[in-house]
């Protein structure tokens, strides 16, 4: 499975992840969204939407489904780090 098979996941996400070493599913659940999300702003801008959406990657969910509780809780973890 490729990572563009995941929800949220798109060809170009797909790139930028492959791009920090994260090739599989097993990888991205590993490292964890807010892991992810940090060693991509070192090569490039990112947002709260790509958080979310990396986040439901993981889920397996659509980044829409996650409550707006937890999307707090990742936005405030990834300010932190």
């Amino acid at each position: 499975m490729s990572l563009s098979d995941l929800p949220n996941i798109g060809k170009t996400l797909e790139k930028e992840l492959n791009g920090i070493g994260i090739h599989t599913y097993e990888e991205l659940k590993s490292i964890g969204s807010v892991e992810a999300i940090k060693r991509l702003e070192l090569h490039g801008p990112t947002c709260y939407n790509k958080l979310y959406a990396i986040e439901g990657a993981i889920r397996e969910i659509r980044w829409h489904s996650i409550s707006k509780d937890d999307r707090e809780a990742l936005k405030k973890a990834f300010e932190n780090e």
